[in-house]
């Protein structure tokens, strides 16, 4: 991989102008991939984020393409004539030959175009098409895998409709990125034909990678020791591989997102990655400087109150000096780390039962599986809560009437009386409602495979049962959150919003959203050395830890011992006052600016200038150069206290409402963010030259001149 220095970002109206060296007039960029308008995994994420700041620099020249599909198409596209000749006479030329081409507009933010292409409209050219991809690259498709078959016809589709865009583009040079194996059909069948494009390749996570790591196999240290081709082979997705490795040589420019995806697709796809363009966010800023910490008091609440239901009967801990932790993601017990997670949380329960700690945890289980229904336990839980809301309600009424009166008479009532008789008895029974002979369930929902469940089997190994001696809660949800839910009626974000730490230590992940989320919203989170996002954080931040950013070591410790330090992570976490953690999360949420799409979006301005360069070598010219990068570049370490908030603690935990009083003179909030705005202003610079010759008259070459590196 490319290292070196990187771009200096011209301004416009505020906002960085990715594209700043070339001339976008005379250019198309589109964008391929099956998640468009299609949300199967991160990809859509990635592609629906980045939309809106591309949008704005490529107006009228960026296209999306993707799969139509009919309840997609109604719910999120609006459908438009194409404004663009050459993308017109395309559609209109494939829709003539029998296919199915539909054109509009993305509703998300920047309101990009999608080209969307019905697949099984034009099912009955795969076998013909079948026939062009082996004589393009040898590989076969079996007749059984309809998802390989469905990627044969949609990068048939796209190829085709490259072809009819380049032969009517006017002089315009066309640059195409292919996100994942899905697309690189289209990529493959492209430059079999010599069509006249630019092609950038973009690999999220390798196929091999994925199914090895869930095999539970020690990938990492074992990268340059795999038979690629066997493993592929036993795994029955030897075409897949093919596919997916073809596109990566095939491609002028190959890029990932990560640098620990990009050793990875050294060694599984045998090709180094030119450039890594990071994922990003876009990062919305409120107006007043700490509304996030407003919306994680108010979200909080709203988890109490549910916590409050879970836990009737046994609820013998302060709500006030309890935090929550979550992990959330696809269902991949091992991939996501949920297995260390576990065995931590029991170590964890016995440091802070050990040290008669106040602090409880309540962790939450954020990961869909398959489940019968509601369980019976949580809604009667919710049931009785509501009802003792109600009557504590109805008698709050009752009291303030009376002492309403008492106070216009000019008394002072008398407070044995001014509750009857029967108040008392509706009280007794609110308070007998609320016994339970069973301990809370670890689970809000009925499992379909309970005896087998991963999650459910290591819960029961370790013993974390939620008892009342237990200062480690577990609540396993096995649903993605909705506003609509009966149990805990809140979206993922304002979930995300009310707890207080994220805990993502995955084996296997390519870059990680999931923290990503939680910094952009001033949660502090838990991620490993193995993840895109720890890789990324740990190279532009000189103490994570103090930014509320925790990496787990899980490339050269052994299981245990990663396994320790994600337990005395968590343990520093229970320690800290409240104080400590409204100051860590203000450092958190400043690093939002390191996510924000228009920051990372050089990276992906660099890739096209590579593939211009490579594609077109007499038009446009790179002069020796490296990507983008953020080397010597990083957030210092803060120098006021606490620095590293495990590491100011005393030995045992404190509770959640401690002060240190002297904190307050060695911590000026105001001074510490001033010093973070200004360091991630201008972090990076650039060494390269693109000149572009837009006709034989005119020679316009840009120079990018290097900006302080901070």
């Amino acid at each position: 991989m490319l290292r070196g220095r990187s771009l200096s970002v011209t301004s416009l109206g505020g906002l960085p102008r990715w594209e700043a060296g070339l001339p976008v007039e005379n250019l198309l960029l589109f964008e391929v991939s099956w998640e468009v308008t299609n949300k199967v995994g991160g990809i859509y994420t990635v592609i629906q984020t980045k939309a809106k700041t591309t949008a704005d620099e490529w107006g009228d020249n960026y296209f999306l393409i993707g799969p139509y599909f009919e309840h997609n198409m109604k719910t999120q596209v609006e459908q438009c004539e194409p404004v663009n000749d050459a993308v017109r006479r395309a559609m209109d030329t494939m829709n003539k030959h029998g296919c199915q081409v539909r054109f509009g507009r993305w509703l998300i933010e920047g309101s990009p175009y999608v080209v969307l292409f019905d697949i099984g409209y034009s099912a009955w050219n795969l076998d013909k098409w079948k026939g062009d991809l082996w004589e393009a690259c040898s590989v076969g498709i079996p007749y059984h895998d309809q998802e390989a078959n469905d990627m044969l016809i949609f990068g048939s589709l796209t190829a085709w409709f490259l072809k009819e865009v380049t032969d009517h583009a006017d002089g315009r040079h066309v640059i195409v990125q292919f996100h994942e194996w899905q697309a690189g059909i289209g990529l493959i069948l492209s430059r079999a034909r010599k069509l006249p494009i630019a092609t950038v390749f973009t690999t999220h996570a390798t196929l091999l990678g994925r199914y090895l790591c869930a095999a539970n196999i020690d990938f990492y240290n074992h990268l340059d020791k795999f038979n690629i081709d066997k493993e592929a082979g036993e795994r029955q997705i030897y075409h897949r591989y093919c596919m997916e490795r073809a596109s990566v040589h095939c491609a002028h420019v190959f890029t990932t997102v990560s640098e620990i995806t990009a050793i990875e697709a050294e060694h599984m796809l045998k090709r180094k990655p030119d450039v890594v363009t990071p994922n990003g966010l876009n990062v919305k800023k409120f107006s007043a400087v700490h509304e996030f910490q407003n919306l994680h008091a108010m979200y909080k609440a709203r988890i109490q109150e549910f916590v409050r239901g879970h836990f009737y009967g046994h609820l013998d801990f302060d709500l006030e000096k309890t935090l929550f932790l979550f992990i959330a993601g696809r269902y991949e017990f091992s991939n996501k780390g949920a297995d260390i997670f576990l065995e931590s949380l029991s170590r964890l329960n016995f440091l802070l039962r050990m040290h008669k700690s106040d602090v409880t945890v309540v962790v939450f289980f954020i990961m869909p599986a398959k489940t019968n229904n509601f369980n019976v336990e949580t809604l009667k839980g919710q049931a009785v809560r509501k009802q003792l809301w109600d009557t504590a309600h109805s008698v709050k009424e009752k009291f303030g009437k009376k002492l309403y009166d008492a106070l216009l008479r000019g008394e002072i009532p008398d407070m044995n009386n001014i509750l009857d008789r029967d108040d008392m008895t509706i009280m007794k029974r609110a308070i007998f409602s609320t016994q339970r002979q069973s301990l809370p369930p670890v689970t809000t929902h009925n499992m379909i495979d309970d005896s087998t469940d991963p999650i459910l089997s290591t819960i029961r190994r370790i013993g974390l049962f939620n008892s009342r001696t237990d200062r480690v809660k577990l609540i396993l949800h096995p649903e993605f959150l909705s506003s609509t839910s009966p149990l805990l009626p809140m979206d993922y974000e304002e979930f995300v919003r009310g707890c207080h730490l994220g805990v993502f230590p995955s084996y296997y992940e390519p870059w990680g959203y999931t923290p990503a989320e939680c910094t952009v919203m001033g949660i502090p989170s838990v991620t490993t050395n193995l993840s895109g996002f720890g890789c990324f954080m740990q190279e532009h931040v000189a103490d994570p830890t103090a930014y509320g950013i925790y990496i787990v070591d899980r490339r050269f410790c052994s299981p245990d011992d990663s396994c320790n330090q994600l337990t005395q992570f968590l343990y520093g976490f229970c320690k800290q006052s409240r104080r400590q953690r409204i100051i860590q999360r203000n450092r958190t949420e400043r690093l939002s600016d390191l996510l924000d799409w228009r920051y990372l979006g050089r990276y992906y301005q660099h890739a096209r200038h590579l593939t211009l360069s490579r594609a077109f070598p007499e038009k446009f010219h790179m002069e020796p150069t490296s990507p983008p990068t953020t080397e010597g570049f990083k957030y210092p370490r803060p120098p006021s206290v606490p620095p590293s908030p495990s590491g100011s603690q005393g030995s045992s935990p404190q509770s959640s409402d401690a002060e240190d009083d002297d904190e307050d003179e060695r911590y000026d909030e105001e001074e510490e963010a001033e010093r973070d705005r200004l360091n991630i202003k201008s972090p990076f610079s650039l060494s390269h030259v693109l000149a572009g010759r837009r006709s034989s008259t005119e020679n316009t070459r840009i120079e990018f001149r290097p900006g302080p590196t901070g």
